[in-house]
């Protein structure tokens, strides 16, 4: 008979910071190309970086000088890490520190947080390689995990993930498509030979959801609570997938979320439970093979791609953002490119979200503007300038022609303010 053991605790943490832009106004398009709230972006990544960043980071430390069993991983855009060195050094240097430990393993992803691999797998490609450079430059590591934008996967995507080298794959571990199965072994993605690791939503929502909700039947929770739950799972692995700034952003100092996790670990070891890494954890034999035909990611009561994708605002935004890919890349122009990058970051299409739904206060928390239609006004109003700007480079280097055959082409109406551009998609 197999011998029994203890599951071991995978812990990833997301960290992720857009480039928000201005409320741009459709009287500002052709005048200028200053797009982005520097000086918001600058607030909130201090403000979170004190609260959140800098005190995690010296927790997590700790605990992987006090626990020599102690592992986590982390994925890290490259948005976030360029706004860590511009606006906020320390946090830059804090997290160089953390991510070069050698029991923290740093996981691949798009560099620009984007729905790239959804529109150009080209452009998705490249992301990844960006990705993979800035982490190889600045943490000396090689991701051999992967993890989409949102979590967001399919079996499709793992095909692709496998032909770039990765080895190992994160996803969410939806009830549709598990079943009876359960989130806590190691499965086999469908039609590619690749690991996959599922997140237990219910125990990694315990923490980064309800860790302070007062009205919670298990409110509130401690860390010998939950070391015995975790202790009661059956499987070979707990992975709790969660934003990192569940720690003293999202659950602030004051409602002990980091006394809570200063203690975990001790409180675990009674149960003789450890921890991994993704890439440790799928050298395990996979336990079934597991297809997602459709998308899922983890986010709402949905886990699908409607917090991003599916009402007018979104689809018109995002597909006209797309039908720029060939000129901006044929322009070959660093500041133009970076530009366009910066715009398909998920969270400017999480901002044009229209459903109700049970967490909306969420994507409320997360959303600058007071409506989706002002998300959608002010992005469109910029990749109308943005589309101005790039036909006029073609025009400087091409020629009138080339400019015309550019407007032509892209559909996007210079002169149609974006304004009545809702009232038509919103009937």
């Amino acid at each position: 008979m197999r011998e029994q053991h203890k599951p071991r605790i995978t812990f990833y943490f997301q960290v992720h910071q857009p480039y928000r832009l201005r409320h741009y106004g459709v009287f500002e398009i052709g005048s200028h190309s200053q797009y982005f709230h520097e000086e918001k972006n600058k607030d909130i990544v201090q403000k979170v970086g004190k609260k959140c960043y800098l005190p995690t980071n010296r927790l997590m430390l700790y605990l992987l000088k006090k626990h020599p069993d102690f592992k986590i991983s982390y994925s890290i855009t490259g948005v976030a890490l360029e706004q860590f060195e511009q606006y906020y050094p320390e946090v830059f240097e804090s997290f160089k520190k953390l991510l070069r430990h050698e029991r923290v393993e740093v996981l691949g992803e798009t560099y620009y947080h984007s729905l790239s691999f959804l529109y150009s797998r080209k452009e998705f490609i490249e992301q990844v390689e960006m990705h993979r450079s800035i982490v190889k430059e600045l943490f000396f590591k090689r991701p051999k995990t992967f993890r989409n934008t949102e979590l967001i996967y399919s079996d499709e995507l793992a095909k692709t993930v496998e032909e770039l080298g990765f080895k190992t794959i994160l996803a969410e571990g939806a009830d549709h498509i598990l079943g009876w199965r359960s989130p806590n072994y190691v499965y086999k993605a469908r039609g590619a030979d690749i690991k996959l690791l599922l997140k237990n939503y219910r125990l990694s929502d315990d923490i980064a959801f309800r860790f302070s909700n007062t009205n919670w039947e298990e409110y509130p929770l401690t860390a010998e609570k939950y070391a015995a739950w975790l202790n009661a799972v059956n499987g070979e692995t707990i992975n709790l997938f969660m934003d990192y700034e569940t720690f003293g952003e999202h659950q602030w100092a004051e409602t002990g979320i980091f006394r809570f996790m200063e203690r975990l670990p001790d409180e675990v070891k009674k149960y003789g439970m450890g921890f991994a890494t993704p890439t440790e954890i799928s050298r395990l034999e996979a336990k079934d093979e597991l297809s997602y035909p459709h998308y899922v990611s983890w986010a709402d009561m949905e886990r699908d791609l409607s917090a991003w994708l599916g009402n007018p605002l979104q689809d018109n935004a995002i597909q006209e953002l797309y039908k720029l890919e060939r000129y901006v890349k044929s322009l070959n122009d660093p500041e133009i490119t970076a530009i366009w990058r910066k715009l398909q970051t998920s969270d400017h299409f999480y901002y044009m979200c229209t459903k109700w739904f049970s967490d909306g206060d969420v994507h409320k928390y997360f959303n600058p503007y007071d409506t989706p239609y002002e998300g959608f006004i002010a992005f469109m109003n910029v990749l109308n300038d943005l589309a101005i700007l790039i036909g006029k480079k073609f025009k400087e280097r091409i020629g009138d022609a080339a400019d015309k055959l550019f407007q032509q082409d892209s559909r996007i109406v210079m002169t149609d303010k974006p304004s009545m551009l809702v009232s038509r998609i919103i009937k």
